[in-house]
C-alpha cells in the first residue's frame, strides 16, 4: 500500500475524503483564476467565439471505444462524416481564385494564347494550394490567425505597416470584385442599370452577409457553395455550347509551351494566384472548427482533413478557370478581337460570336460573373473583419465591424464607378492599376506567413521542415519575381505612354515606336502620291518586305496590341528604311 498522498495523486481517493482546512480558499482562488482567464479571452480579438465554432465530436467507434486510448499523439482513422464537418473553409478560400480579376485573366489568356497556357494555369493553382495550406497550418497549430500573430510577434511600427498594406490590398481587390458584379448586373438588366447602380446593389451584400452569419457558420458556407455551383454550371454550359477542342485542351494541360508572344499572359496567370487578403483569410477560417488543441494527434488530424478539403476546392476552381479559358480560346484565338477583349465587353463578344439560342450565352456569362463577383465581395468583407480585428485587436459588434470594413472598400469603389463609368477603356486602365496595387502588396502577406510558419517558438512541433521551407520559399520567390516583372513592364509602358502623349494625341504603349515608324512611312507615301498598299510591289527584298495591309491595320489599332520587343525593332527599322528610300 502507498501513502495517503500517493493515493490522492493517483486519484484513488476522492477530494472530499481528505481533510483540507485550506480547501475553501483554494477553491476560491481557482474560481478567480478562471474568471480572470475568461476576462482576458474577452479582451483578446478572436476569429470565432467559442459558441460559433463547429464541434468536431466524433471521438470513438460505434461501440463506444475511444479512438486515441489516452495517447495524445494518436491520429484517428479517416472518417467521411468528419471530413464533411471540416468541409467549408477551403471552399471559401477558393473563391479568391475565381474572382472577376481572375476571370478576366482567364479570358485574355485564352483569346491571346489559345490553349497553350493551360499547363501553367494548373501549376499556378498547385502553387496557390501550397501557400494556402501553409496558411491553414498556421491557424490550426497556433489557434491564432495571421493578423493576430503579426500583432503579437512584430513591433508596433511593423504591425501598423503590415495592417496598412493588407487594407490597401483588400480595397484594391474589392474594387475589382464590386466592379465585376456591377458589370454583370448591367448585362443582366440589358443595360438599364449603369455601373454605379450595380456598385450600390453589390454594396448591400454586406447586409446579406450579416443576415447569414447570424444563422451560423454552416449556413454561410452553404450560401457560398450555392454561388460556386452557379459559377460551375454557368461556365460549364458555355463550355458545352462552344465545344472547345478536347485534343488541344489535353495538349495544353500536359505539354508545357511558352513563346515570346504569350509571355505577358503567362506572367498574368501566375501573378494572380496569390491574393494577399486570402492568405489572412484562410488562417482565420480554419478556426471555425473546435478541436482539442492539447492533443497533437487531433491537430494533425485537422490539418489532414483541411488539406483534402482545400485540394478538392482548388481542383474545382481550376476546372472553372479552365472552362473560361478554353471558351475564349475556341472563340477568339487568332481573331482581331483577341487583343481588345476584356471583362467589360466579353459578354457582347460572346453574343456576337455564338448568337442567342434558347438561353443567350450573354446572360449565362452574366450569371456566372455575378456569382463570382458577389461571392468574392462577401469573402472580402469577411477577410476585412479578421484583418482589422487581428491587427488592431478591436472588440466591436459584428454588424459595426462589417459596416466599417465594407465602407473602406465601397466609398472608393463608388468614386471609381462614377469617374470611370464614361468608357470601357478607362475601366481597363483602372484594372491594370489595381493589379499593380495587388502585386506591390503580396510580399507583405507572403513573407510574414513563411517566417512565422517556419518559427518553432510559434508553431512548436508543427513547424515546417527544411525541405518544405525550401520549396515554399522557391514558390514565394517565383511569385515575387513574376509580380516584379509585371510591375516593371507596367511602369515601362506608362513611361512610353507619357512619351507618346508628348508627340501626338494617340495612346502610346510599347508599340509606340512601331506606330511612329508607320506614320513616317504613311507620310512618305502620301508625299510621293502612292497608295500604302503599293509598297509590297516597290519593296520585295525579303529583309525589307512587310505586309502593308498588316502595317496599315497595326497603325490604327488600339493600345491592346502586344508585340515582342525584337519584332518591334524589326518593323520599325523596316519602315524607317523604306521611308529613307523615298527621300533618296
Amino acid at each position: 500500500m502507498g501513502s495517503k498522498a500517493e493515493e490522492e495523486e493517483d486519484g484513488l481517493l476522492s477530494p472530499t475524503s481528505l481533510p483540507s482546512p485550506s480547501k475553501p480558499q483554494h477553491h476560491l482562488q481557482q474560481q478567480l483564476q478562471e474568471q480572470q482567464q475568461e476576462e482576458d479571452d474577452e479582451e483578446e480579438e478572436t476569429a470565432f467565439d467559442s459558441t460559433e465554432k463547429i464541434l468536431i465530436s466524433i471521438d470513438g467507434y460505434t461501440d463506444g471505444t475511444v479512438f486515441d486510448g489516452g495517447d495524445p499523439s494518436f491520429i484517428p482513422p479517416f472518417s467521411w462524416k468528419k471530413l464533411w464537418l471540416f468541409t467549408g473553409p477551403g471552399f471559401l478560400m477558393s473563391i479568391a481564385f475565381l474572382d472577376p480579376g481572375n476571370l478576366e485573366g482567364d479570358l485574355q489568356s485564352g483569346a491571346i494564347a489559345g490553349y497553350s497556357l493551360l499547363w501553367l494555369l494548373l501549376w499556378a493553382t498547385v502553387m496557390g494550394l501550397l501557400i494556402q495550406l501553409l496558411s491553414a497550418r498556421l491557424g490550426v497549430a497556433t489557434g491564432r490567425h495571421l493578423a493576430e500573430l503579426c500583432r503579437e510577434e512584430y513591433p508596433p511600427w511593423a504591425r501598423y505597416a503590415l495592417w496598412l498594406m493588407a487594407e490597401l490590398a483588400l480595397i484594391g481587390a474589392d474594387i475589382q470584385e464590386v466592379i465585376g458584379s456591377a458589370i454583370a448586373i448591367k448585362i443582366l438588366s440589358n443595360g438599364v442599370l449603369p455601373i454605379w447602380a450595380g456598385v450600390v446593389i453589390t454594396a448591400l451584400d454586406c447586409f446579406i452577409f450579416l443576415f447569414l452569419e447570424n444563422y451560423g457558420v454552416r449556413k454561410l458556407e452553404a450560401a457560398f457553395a450555392v454561388l460556386i455551383v452557379t459559377m460551375a454550371l454557368s461556365f460549364a454550359w458555355m463550355f458545352g455550347d462552344t465545344k472547345p477542342s478536347g485534343k488541344e485542351l489535353l495538349i495544353g494541360v500536359l505539354v508545357p509551351k511558352l513563346s515570346s508572344r504569350t509571355i505577358h499572359q503567362a506572367v498574368g496567370v501566375v501573378g494572380c494566384v496569390i491574393m494577399p487578403h486570402n492568405v489572412f483569410l484562410h488562417s482565420a477560417l480554419v478556426q471555425s472548427r473546435k478541436i482539442d488543441t492539447d492533443k497533437k494527434g487531433r491537430i494533425q488530424e485537422a490539418l489532414n482533413y483541411y488539406s483534402i478539403e482545400s485540394g478538392v476546392a482548388l481542383f474545382i476552381s481550376f476546372m472553372i478557370n479552365l472552362f473560361v479559358t478554353t471558351v475564349f480560346a475556341k472563340g477568339f484565338y487568332g481573331t482581331k478581337e483577341a487583343n481588345s477583349i476584356g471583362l467589360v465587353n466579353a459578354g457582347q463578344y460572346l453574343q456576337d460570336k455564338y448568337g442567342g439560342g434558347v438561353f443567350p450565352i450573354l446572360y449565362i456569362w452574366g450569371i456566372g460573373l455575378l456569382a463570382a463577383g458577389q461571392s468574392s465581395t462577401i469573402t472580402g468583407t469577411y477577410a476585412g473583419q479578421f484583418i482589422m480585428g487581428g491587427f488592431l485587436n478591436l472588440r466591436l459588434k459584428k454588424w459595426l465591424r462589417s459596416l466599417i470594413t465594407r465602407s473602406f472598400a465601397i466609398v472608393p469603389t463608388m468614386i471609381v464607378a462614377l469617374v470611370f463609368n464614361s468608357s470601357e477603356g478607362m475601366l481597363d486602365v483602372l484594372n491594370e492599376w489595381l493589379n499593380v496595387l495587388q502585386s506591390i502588396q503580396i510580399p507583405f502577406a507572403l513573407i510574414p506567413l513563411l517566417c512565422l510558419v517556419s518559427k518553432e517558438q510559434v508553431m512548436g512541433v508543427f513547424k515546417i521542415g527544411r525541405t518544405l521551407q525550401t520549396v515554399a520559399w522557391i514558390v514565394a520567390l517565383l511569385v515575387l519575381v513574376i509580380n516584379g516583372y509585371l510591375l516593371l513592364e507596367f511602369f515601362s509602358s506608362e513611361f512610353l505612354l507619357a512619351f507618346g502623349s508628348v508627340t501626338d494625341d494617340a495612346h502610346f504603349h510599347s508599340n509606340g515606336a512601331v506606330r511612329m515608324s508607320i506614320t513616317c512611312l504613311q507620310s512618305c507615301t502620301v508625299a510621293h502620291e502612292l497608295e500604302f498598299s503599293d509598297l509590297n510591289t516597290k519593296f520585295v527584298t525579303p529583309p525589307l518586305y512587310v505586309d502593308t495591309h498588316f502595317l496599315l491595320a497595326f497603325g490604327s489599332v488600339t493600345d491592346d496590341a502586344h508585340f515582342h520587343s525584337n519584332g518591334e525593332v524589326r518593323i520599325s527599322i523596316t519602315c524607317l528604311h523604306m521611308s529613307l528610300s523615298f527621300l533618296t
